[in-house]
């Protein structure tokens, strides 16, 4: 059951970017991805509920985000809370104890996992493959590789749950009794009804997966792709006026608190990532390290959960001219391959504001970027400014006065640049503890005594080490998600999938009565 997505995206840069010609449309599709944005009549979309696509009495109009002069991508509805009826029935009607569970319908497992290997080998077709790539990039501007990765990512999920895996996620386990006839098993158990609100920048992957693990353990999800991840009135009534019993959360911390208290702590959220990344004293592959940053920083307009928001380069790095690269990297990002796109969730005017805030620190400088894309039609309601980096020195930043906006996410492409000295590694890792937000990470060093202080006074939850770690990088072979939080959801692996998916149940066997039995005085 799906409450339907928000379709922002085309143009003559995404027509430029789409040469890569889909030879002929899957069967099933509904929409040919390159008409999206260009069509005079643009592509409708709808719910599905109850196994029925169904339309609203009204639909928005979604512009086209890289030319306002352009048609509308699509319309999408504009469901009502009065019109939630259909979806709050279809949810209620699932029980406490789910669609299947280790003791009921338990065939479903292996149909899941049936479900999961043809999906996953479908998704793996090139041509299927490159339909979604392209529809992705009108969901989102994205470069092809970028929207192919997240393809693949789907994809090599999909087969992974393949044939026994998904029963094998709700593997039992026993423990002896404390007499004959008594046994233990630990299961794992489902919610039944739950709900999950998805984030526009991974507009396949994050519901796939989040979506897949819901059903593979059992549950009824309702999906709510969010509209720039926002709790609005629609998703706010279904979870409140429904038996939801787990609302899975991507998005922002702001409407994750919301959600936390609306639903009285119902909920597992992969919230706001400021991620930070350390450079180490040990300074090699200077190249490899500063191509890493760029891509960290700046793919996708910065528009990840994971994307590197904070630099702590130990100052060797600056010597080897670590920044200059950087700054030669960012500037090879264009609007015509879409390794720079628009920013969905922050206006220009909110960029720049941001970023002359920071600059009215004492020592701040602005190491590139800065200013508005030249030569682009985006409409003002979305962002258009090159990729940027503010240097902030360390002990200004960690000031009571300055240290919120240098630690604010900002979902775009921009970081904040600090250096370190050798007697300074406990001002970084204060850094660390005062963050909020605690997703992913990176210790750029090979300095086994650098990593080991590193790694064992910080707690984020994705956290890579070792001269090719990076911040970005949600693949289905490790956890993606927060530490640190005993609300934080995972998406993807097994451990993943179990801790946000189903809950334990123990169930104690106790069968036999002792022959000769006397009944014991009272206690």
């Amino acid at each position: 059951m799906m409450l339907s997505m928000r379709l922002p995206t085309s143009s003559a840069a995404l027509r430029r970017n789409s040469r890569r010609c889909i030879t002929s449309l899957p069967s099933w599709a509904t929409l040919d991805p390159t008409s999206l944005g260009s069509a005079t009549t643009p592509h409708s979309v709808t719910n599905l509920v109850n196994g029925q696509w169904t339309t609203p009495a009204k639909s928005l109009i979604i512009p086209n985000p890289m030319d306002k002069d352009a048609p509308p991508v699509c319309t999408v509805p504009d469901t009502q809370p009065e019109e939630l009826t259909p979806f709050i029935e279809s949810m209620n009607r699932i029980p406490k104890s789910g669609v299947h569970n280790p003791l009921k319908n338990v065939e479903r497992y292996l149909q899941f996992g049936e479900i999961s290997r043809k999906a996953g080998q479908a998704l793996s077709d090139p041509t299927i493959a490159e339909f979604f790539i392209q529809t992705i990039q009108k969901t989102v501007p994205k470069s092809h590789a970028q929207a192919a990765g997240e393809v693949k990512v789907t994809a090599d999920f999909l087969n992974n749950f393949g044939g026994d895996n998904v029963r094998f996620l709700a593997r039992s386990f026993g423990v002896p009794g404390d007499h004959y006839g008594q046994f233990s098993n630990g299961h794992r158990w489902p919610y039944g009804p739950v709900a999950i609100i998805a984030p526009f920048n991974f507009p396949l992957e994050i519901p796939v997966l989040q979506l897949m693990g819901a059903l593979f353990m059992g549950n009824k999800p309702v999906l709510k792709p969010a509209e720039k991840c926002a709790l609005g009135p629609v998703a706010e009534s279904l979870i409140l006026n429904s038996n939801i019993r787990l609302t899975q959360f991507t998005g922002s911390s702001r409407v994750a608190d919301m959600l936390l208290e609306k639903t009285k702590g119902k909920v597992k959220i992969e919230d706001a990532g400021f991620d930070w990344k350390i450079l180490g004293p040990d300074v090699e592959d200077v190249d490899y390290v500063a191509w890493q940053c760029d891509q960290d920083a700046y793919a996708c307009s910065g528009q990840k959960c994971s994307a590197e928001s904070i630099l702590f380069a130990h100052e060797n790095w600056e010597k080897a001219g670590l920044f200059d690269k950087m700054k030669e990297n960012a500037s090879t990002r264009s609007l015509d391959d879409l390794s720079v796109a628009p920013v969905l969730t922050h206006t220009t005017n909110d960029f720049l504001g941001h970023t002359a805030r920071l600059l009215e620190i004492p020592g701040a400088k602005l190491m590139f970027g800065g200013k508005e894309l030249d030569n682009h039609n985006i409409p003002e309601v979305y962002g258009a400014v090159e990729p940027t980096a503010v240097f902030v020195p360390l002990k200004e930043m960690l000031k009571d006065e300055n240290f919120e906006v240098c630690t604010t996410e900002i979902f775009a492409p921009f970081q904040v640049v600090t250096t370190f000295a050798d007697d300074e590694r406990s001002l970084v890792i204060e850094a660390c503890e005062r963050m909020s937000n605690h997703l992913t990470a990176a210790v750029v060093s090979n300095d086994v005594e650098f990593q080991t202080a590193i790694l064992a006074n910080t707690v984020n939850g994705t956290t890579y080490a070792g001269r090719r770690a990076r911040t970005t990088g949600a693949p289905q072979n490790h956890w993606f998600g927060p530490a640190g939080d005993a609300r934080g959801a995972g998406i993807g692996t097994p451990e993943a999938i179990k801790m946000v998916w189903s809950c334990h149940r123990e169930i104690i066997m106790d069968t036999v009565v002792p022959s000769g039995w006397e009944q014991p005085k009272a206690t």
